[in-house]
């Protein structure tokens, strides 16, 4: 995994980590879009499939947790500069 890519998914681990128990779905939903993150491929259909779903999380966590919508954002621009 490219290293910047790696960083930023381990920033937004530790931001996850730091959500109250009253945020376990999203928390769960994070954590999920992470392992996507992860386990990305070479499919094209995939990669459009995943950014569809980090797109989404921005919007929808942008005010509740705007710390964990600017690493997505950082993760975003990241898999853009990889081709991804």
């Amino acid at each position: 995994m490219h290293e910047k890519l790696h960083e930023k998914i381990s920033s937004l681990k530790n931001e996850v980590e730091q959500l109250s128990v009253d945020n376990d779905s999203t928390k769960k939903h994070i954590n999920n879009l992470i392992n996507e993150i992860e386990n990305l491929n070479d499919v094209a259909e995939e990669k459009e499939d995943v950014i569809d779903k980090i797109k989404s999380s921005i919007d929808h966590f942008e005010t509740e947790h705007p710390r964990a919508t600017a690493i997505l954002n950082d993760i975003m621009v990241t898999l853009s500069n990889m081709g991804i």
